[in-house]
């Protein structure tokens, strides 16, 4: 869900964490160097010509995220709904037929499985629309079994509270208005609904093997205090944490990642209060979008240092609610190539949302161009550009001459922006986040190694230091189109006086005591291993 009117109180929180971030050493987050790919499965491969992206789609490309080094994948949510991106549902427990059969969903899980692969959804339960049975049976019905499910703000039953931002619905981009309305999380019942709804998806036959279950869910817009409705306080405590630790107690395996509502939290609450294992980290992917040097560092290293034990920081630079990340650097590839750096290498989960491998770009239009619709979202989530046309087997045009988006879509021909035209270029974008996730795959300090922020001579190049017990491996990425000649302290660090092994693009490096110095190009990304 789109929340950018937060972007004034990120700044503000990234100032507040740049006072109090340091440049020690932090201690690493296990978490086996996995990387996950966030995809909007309506838009990426279309298997039966409808032209919606599937379910047998997304099977029909897992050779293809393999290639690229992906670990797991992140769906939107699967159950039924009107609107394109699935949230707002009117069935939980059925999956969407846009996107197939319940059969089409276990075998996506089975053959993602058998590939050593992990497969995560997003649930936002928190919200249902005038087609769920909760809201059409409980509605002027103050009778009705589901009453104590839906929450109204008057005892006729007759208004249905509001829903994130103030609204009473939302119109499709078909549209077709639905009336969407709030989810009563305080209600035992409904607590005991998630949890049977959440089970099923983790362990479909009930057998306790969990091969046909998902192996984690991702939960959308959580607060503690839902939309901050004075009827909805405390829900950490009262909902999330017993609904998390008993399906933990079913399969300890399950892995539950929150997306803070509040972009500017540092989502730390989250993991202490509501027993969440991984959290966004929306400050650092903000600091990356800046490119300014002390903003990075700072989040990166309040990251290892804030988060507890155990749980984990996803690092991302884009998704399915913000502007893509080559629209932010107005379709600079050798920008691209930074972001893509630190949202790889600078340790955390790494997560790429779909089509950030190729430089997908979003369009420059204004919020709510298109007026009260959730066509808005469109451009964020248009088809994977798979040719250097915009036709060809699996396109998943879904929203093909459906209204002014289709005429504004930033999908052009022949302009670079495919995988086709990209993957046999070795200097391509996607063939750089192949080669880095292939280094962060190989090398276990990067994987899963601690963090050092290093201090250099240069305001504009970002140097730190991922190690383990079995490797150091020094990064060091130029925010600038300037060459930059850096000069890095590497005083009472692991690598200091080694010499240093270049693992992408060549450089000279003279090792010096406490320093090692070299050039690096506009925009340049080293990365070096220290010989043991």
């Amino acid at each position: 869900m789109i929340k950018r009117f937060l972007a004034a109180s990120v700044a503000l929180a990234m100032i507040l964490m740049l006072l109090q971030a340091c440049s020690t050493e932090k201690k690493a987050l296990q978490h086996n160097g996995e990387v996950i790919y966030h995809v909007c499965q309506r838009s990426f491969y279309d298997s039966n010509g409808d032209p919606n992206g599937d379910l047998k789609g997304l099977r029909d490309k897992l050779d293809y995220l393999q290639d690229l080094g992906v670990t797991s994948i992140l769906l939107l949510p699967l159950y039924e709904s009107v609107y394109h991106h699935n949230y707002f549902a009117s069935d939980f427990k059925k999956i969407d037929p846009e996107f197939g059969t319940t059969a089409d969903y276990l075998a996506l899980v089975k053959d993602v499985h058998s590939r050593g692969m992990k497969l995560y959804i997003d649930m936002e339960t928190q919200y249902v629309t005038q087609e769920h049975e909760w809201y059409k049976d409980s509605y002027k019905h103050p009778g009705s079994k589901y009453s104590d499910y839906i929450l109204y703000d008057d005892s006729a039953q007759t208004k249905p509270s509001t829903i994130v931002f103030g609204l009473n619905g939302l119109k499709g981009f078909d549209g077709v208005y639905q009336n969407i309305t709030t989810v009563n999380l305080k209600s035992p019942k409904v607590l005991e609904y998630n949890y049977e709804l959440f089970k099923y998806f983790a362990d479909p036959n009930n057998d306790g093997k969990f091969d046909d279950g998902v192996d984690g869910f991702r939960l959308d817009h959580a607060m503690d205090t839902l939309d901050l409705k004075p009827q909805l306080p405390g829900l950490f405590k009262s909902f999330c944490k017993p609904l998390l630790t008993r399906l933990k107690a079913v399969n300890p395996k399950l892995s539950f990642v929150a997306e803070q509502a509040n972009w500017a939290s540092f989502g730390i609450n989250y993991m202490t209060d509501a027993n969440v294992d991984r959290v966004f980290n929306f400050r650092l992917a903000f600091a990356i979008r800046n490119f300014k040097r002390d903003e990075i560092t700072a989040m990166a290293d309040s990251m290892y240092r804030l988060t507890p034990a155990e749980r984990q920081q996803i690092v991302f630079i884009e998704n399915h609610d913000m502007p893509r990340f080559a629209q932010i650097v107005k379709k600079d590839v050798a920008k691209e190539k930074v972001g893509a750096a630190l949202n790889i290498l600078i340790g955390g989960i790494t997560s790429i949302y779909y089509g950030q491998e190729i430089g997908m770009f979003s369009g420059d239009k204004p919020d709510g161009v298109y007026g009260p619709t959730d066509a808005n979202g469109i451009p964020l989530r248009e088809a994977f550009e798979w040719y250097e046309g915009e036709t060809g087997k699996g396109m998943a045009l879904w929203y093909k001459d459906t209204g002014p988006w289709w005429t504004d879509r930033n999908m052009k021909p022949n302009d670079g922006v495919s995988y086709q035209e990209q993957k046999n270029n070795p200097s391509s974008l996607w063939n750089f986040y192949k080669t880095v996730i292939g280094l962060r795959r190989t090398h276990s300090a990067l994987a899963n190694g601690k963090y050092q922020t290093l201090p250099n001579n240069s305001k504009q190049v970002v140097t730190f230091l991922r190690y383990d017990k079995d490797e150091a491996v020094l990064v060091a990425v130029n925010l600038s189109a300037e060459k930059q000649s850096i000069i890095v302290n590497t005083q009472n660090t692991l690598i200091n006086s080694k010499e240093l092994n270049s693992l992408i693009y060549k450089a000279d490096i003279k090792i010096n005591n406490n320093s090692v110095s070299f050039d690096m190009p506009a925009y340049g990304v080293h990365v070096f291993q220290a010989k043991q």
